[in-house]
């Protein structure tokens, strides 16, 4: 799980990031990022019922991207992202796979370095 320090807190943190943003478009998710003058980068996963109506399958999926975003080498340390899903395939689809959609993600929105290290 990604640590306590790099999760936005509360609702009304995350304004900014959908008033003044940037949006990038994958086929299962969404990433919607701004710059800000924080020393660590943020990250919120947002999943609605609309996905899957089941609260064990949307925490996976909020488990998973997580972790997949702690584990995402050089993203900007003045980042606040927020990453939207759309497709309950998350929950399923191979980590390999899942990692690659995030790192592409990243790369577009410009967040990420040239280099992903493949795990």
């Amino acid at each position: 799980m990604i640590s306590r320090l790099y999760r936005f807190h509360g609702r009304g943190s995350l304004n900014n990031v959908y008033r003044n943003g940037r949006t990038v478009r994958g086929p299962l998710m969404s990433l919607k990022h701004t710059e800000t003058n924080r020393p660590n980068y943020r990250v919120a996963v947002i999943v609605s019922k609309k996905v899957h109506k089941s609260a064990v399958v949307r925490n996976r999926i909020r488990r998973r991207l997580f972790e997949v975003l702690r584990q995402a080498p050089g993203v900007n340390p003045q980042a606040s992202i927020v990453v939207t899903v759309f497709s309950d395939q998350v929950a399923s689809v191979p980590a390999p796979e899942l990692i690659a959609q995030v790192a592409d993600l990243l790369r577009k929105s410009e967040l990420l370095g040239p280099v992903v290290a493949e795990h």
